[in-house]
């Protein structure tokens, strides 16, 4: 079993940067990928970032804007958005999968951004 909490958001005006950081405790032995997702009023879950120990990705709609970085000891997984966009609105969730497929979720943090 991960726990995994968030921190970070916040209210930005557009243009603005915040950085999101999640911290996971509990079984963090065998972590493959950690990364965020954000769901917004009314719209499908999506893919923000990923990063596991090959690679990162990236959301078209972020991509040069936000970089996802990650830390092994403690585990952590951080998310600096830059260039902040009202579109960008929307509650963030740190997401992580073991070795075996296992997934866990945060409960999420708001992220607003006025125009």
């Amino acid at each position: 079993q991960v726990q995994l909490v968030e921190s970070g958001g916040g209210l930005v005006q557009a243009g603005g940067s915040l950085r999101l950081s999640c911290a996971a405790s509990g079984n963090t032995f065998r972590l493959r990928d950690m990364g965020w997702y954000r769901q917004a009023p009314g719209k499908q879950r999506e893919s923000v970032a990923s990063i596991n120990s090959d690679a990162t990705s990236y959301a078209d709609s972020v991509k040069g804007r936000f970089t996802i970085s990650r830390d092994n000891a403690p585990n952590t997984v951080d998310l600096q958005m830059n260039g902040l966009k009202p579109e960008d609105t929307a509650v963030y969730l740190c997401h992580v999968v073991d070795f075996k497929g296992r997934s866990s979720w945060g409960q999420g943090t708001q992220v607003t951004v006025s125009s």
